[in-house]
């Protein structure tokens, strides 16, 4: 990925070169500096990540968010790295009372 030195936006590959849609500002492609960019275009998505094998004792901090089962105000949480990792994180919640788990996406 490349941004724009004129106006930061992010430009697109046309004909070998960097193109920013936004301003028109154009840039040429180094091959060597291509090929060390990280991209999500083939990528895997990750596995579900299962927290029910998990102790409730070492399930660790505590914050306040309300139970869609038991309306309890507490739960443990954990945040998780899921998805491409250019996207946010995941929390995933267990309440400490009924032990019911939930996660909540950044959307």
């Amino acid at each position: 990925m490349q941004f724009c030195d004129e106006c930061g936006s992010m430009m697109k590959t046309e004909d070998g070169n960097w193109v920013c849609e936004s301003c028109g500002y154009e840039a040429a492609r180094d091959a060597e500096e291509d090929a060390s960019m990280v991209t999500t275009q083939g990528q895997e998505e990750s596995e579900v990540v299962d927290t029910s094998d998990v102790d409730v004792e070492d399930m660790g901090p505590t914050t306040g968010a309300i139970c869609p089962e038991c309306e309890n105000d507490r739960a443990f949480w954990e945040m998780k790295q899921i998805r491409a990792a250019d996207e946010s994180e995941t929390r995933f919640l267990t309440c400490t009372e009924c032990e019911h788990k939930w996660r909540e996406d950044d959307h």
